[in-house]
């Protein structure tokens, strides 16, 4: 359906520390780009974010830096919005859930909630530190995995192996604030029943199998192991105070309270402001009357919502924030949330501990004016599927091989030509050769080809089709070679058409690279324009007077990539395999290559269960022969999905009941219209056919192969 508004959320950073590239790559840049996108159409859009001013780190860097959590906020929250302002992130607002107007939303949120008889009142168990003399908050803790065995897995979360965890899961707890062993104490709080509330979860999820295989794979997944309900209180004593009775010395939930930043951010933004008409008669324009201007971009089913998050915060936007909403009853739920996986550095998992990041504030100091060479490698190599990698000397080539040498060079040579040709005036173009004619075609094509990858969220996609457009036109200036001709009426003509193409550039790379654009608006001396003027070859008239020609973009020397390189290295090295640095590959008789040696850790990763298929369906939509198993991995991992090319050696009558092993911690990737959950295991017959793995027969279903 066609939506009257958009509201666009990306996820609040905690303010404990700077913007790096990874957040960046992660949901900021995308959402930018998109909202840039829907402004450039007309649409009305409304683009959110705020800092997370009440999340645990904030109370750990505060301790660690002997400030209080107010000074941490301050301090970090000012660097991110400067920063994120410097770099060009076009957020309608930039708040923060410090602010007086989100405690009063977030608490008004919690009692609307609380006075429905929402939540259930739950004494539990809750690790509580002696020697601190406090109950402990699920970062406070620290121990053992028990999926991966990760020795630092918080209490909520092993960022090793991605596993949501609970403090009692841990092996070996022990308190982040004095070392000690923590206890056990009786505690009361109040919980969201995700339990009861799953129907209409899942019903809402089911209802977005378009969105991207990676995040409706991990709603699948939580759904399947059935959700249980969540505290949303802490014994804490920063954030917003739980607004009860018999609530003393608790907050509201970080994951509760955040996400209703985004609403009081919206407040803020449209506040004060007047009341939509009252009365009978008099309608809003979400045909309700009485209303806040901020209401329709939260309330009206003709707004969109988009969250743009990373990956690890897919459960609290997709799962967790739309049950608070349907349980508040008065608000709309996201459209989409499109997130992306996690971007790396130079081959290595960023790690703000180790410094080894690229941080936004420096990066602007040390690249002043080149905002836009970090948004073109950045979304070239955006971690849209998959985790991606980003390197300087990949920086360097995308700046030096791409932006200058491509865009760069087209726009200044036709500047320059008609400059030197016609007086810096745009000639007319009058005769066209058959070339002409199917260059100025695939011209118009490219704002409906651009726009379906943005509205897919295909963003690397996009960027390359931008780009495409400035490759056409360097091409034909470069074939077309008009300096060598004699003919007037075709080097009007050529130039004039090469004028158009970067006509067209200023506006379909305007989401992408919004200051360059600015740039190039001026050198062919017209104003702003609009995505419906991409795609004509009549935007610049005959005699338009042109700007002055300047350089979009300049080459990155060695010496400015020597010099982040040797930024690095001067970072803490993570810590070594067993047995001390890389391993040598090992090479068989016969020649092949075993491939590098792996360590008892890289084997620990890997989940791998003993399941029981229960059904077996021909999958004719697969590009190769294949079945769709449906197969029970017990109580714990529960029934996945999985397609599996073993129809050579197999009917689908053999595969019920049959035992075998998997990778349940495989991330869920689309087969056509089919989500596979977990990975199969098999080895290959003499004919290269895949037979499956199958465990012996007293092996328990469920069972972790160790």
């Amino acid at each position: 359906m066609g939506f009257k508004r958009h509201t666009i959320t990306a996820a609040l950073p905690y303010a404990n520390g700077p913007v790096h590239i990874g957040h960046l790559a992660g949901c900021y840049l995308p959402a930018d780009i998109y909202v840039r996108y829907l402004r450039l159409k007309g649409e009305d859009v409304k683009f959110i974010c705020g800092s997370d001013e009440h999340g645990v780190p904030i109370t750990i860097k505060a301790k660690n830096e002997g400030i209080t959590p107010q000074q941490v906020v301050d301090k970090y929250h000012k660097m991110m919005k400067d920063s994120f302002a410097e770099f060009g992130i076009s957020f309608d607002i930039y708040s923060r859930t410090s602010s007086k107007i989100h405690h009063e939303t977030a608490s008004e949120f919690f009692k609307t909630l609380y006075d429905k008889n929402i939540f259930t009142e739950e004494i539990t168990e809750q690790y509580f530190d002696e020697k601190a003399n406090q109950f402990l908050a699920d970062r406070y803790i620290v121990g053992t995995c028990p999926k991966c065995q990760n020795e630092n897995a918080y209490g909520d979360q092993c960022e090793k192996c991605g596993s949501t965890l609970s403090p009692t899961d841990l092996i070996n707890p022990k308190s982040t604030l004095s070392g000690e062993k923590p206890v056990l104490r009786k505690t009361k709080n109040w919980f969201l029943p995700l339990d009861k509330m799953q129907p209409q979860i899942e019903k809402y999820i089911e209802s977005h199998k378009d969105w991207k295989v990676n995040v409706y794979g991990q709603c699948k997944s939580w759904i399947d192991q059935k959700l249980q309900p969540r505290a949303m209180t802490r014994d804490l004593d920063w954030g917003v105070k739980v607004p009860i009775k018999d609530a003393e010395g608790k907050v509201l939930y970080v994951w509760f309270d955040a996400p209703i930043g985004y609403i009081s951010a919206t407040k803020e933004l449209l506040s004060p402001s007047p009341t939509l008409p009252k009365g009978k008669g008099a309608l809003s324009p979400s045909g309700r009357g009485g209303e806040e201007l901020w209401e329709l971009y939260w309330k009206d089913k003709e707004t969109r919502l988009v969250h743009f998050i990373g990956k690890d915060n897919i459960v609290f936007h997709c799962i967790i924030f739309p049950a608070m909403l349907m349980a508040h009853g008065d608000y709309i739920l996201a459209d989409n949330v499109p997130a992306n996986e996690f971007l790396n550095l130079e081959g290595d998992k960023i790690s703000t501990s180790r410094n080894w990041a690229v941080w936004l504030h420096e990066y602007l100091i040390d690249f002043p004016n080149k905002q836009d060479v970090l948004r073109y490698t950045l979304t070239a190599n955006a971690p849209e599927t998959k985790d991606n990698d980003f390197t300087w000397k990949d920086f360097q080539q995308k700046n030096n091989s791409e932006l200058v040498a491509i865009l760069g060079n087209f726009v200044n040579r036709t500047v320059v030509l008609t400059q030197k040709y016609f007086a810096g005036k745009v000639p007319p173009a009058e005769e066209f050769t058959k070339t002409d004619v199917l260059l100025m075609e695939e011209i118009c094509r490219f704002p409906q080809k651009i726009s379906a990858s943005l509205d897919a969220f295909r963003f690397r996609e996009a960027l390359a089709e931008m780009m495409n457009l400035a490759r056409i036109g360097n091409k034909y200036l470069a074939e077309n070679e008009p300096w060598k001709l004699s003919d007037q009426k075709r080097v009007e003509t050529i130039l004039n058409i090469c004028l158009q193409v970067c006509a067209n550039i200023a506006v379909l790379a305007e989401p992408f690279l919004p200051n360059m654009c600015i740039n190039l608006s001026s050198i062919l001396g017209i104003g702003k324009l609009n995505w419906r003027d991409g795609g004509r070859t009549d935007i610049l008239k005959t005699g338009h007077p042109l700007g002055t020609a300047k350089l979009l973009f300049e080459k990155i020397e060695d010496e400015a990539i020597d010099k982040q390189m040797e930024k690095l290295k001067k970072s803490p090295s993570p810590p070594l395999p067993s047995g001390g640095g890389k391993e040598k590959q090992k090479i068989l008789p016969n020649g092949k290559n075993l491939g590098g040696a792996v360590t008892i850790d890289d084997f620990k990763k890997l989940d791998i269960r003993v399941g029981r298929i229960i059904e077996a369906l021909d999958f004719p939509e697969a590009k190769k022969p294949a079945y769709k198993l449906k197969i029970d991995f017990g109580k714990e991992i529960g029934i996945k999905n999985s397609s599996a090319g073993i129809t050579k050696n197999y009917a689908k009558e053999q595969l019920k009941g049959k035992l075998i092993l998997a990778v349940v911690n495989f991330p869920p990737r689309k087969v056509g219209p089919f989500i596979s959950e977990v990975l199969t295991l098999g080895v290959p017959d003499k004919n290269n056919e895949s037979i499956l793995v199958e465990p012996g027969k007293d092996v328990e279903v469920g069972g972790k192969l160790s």
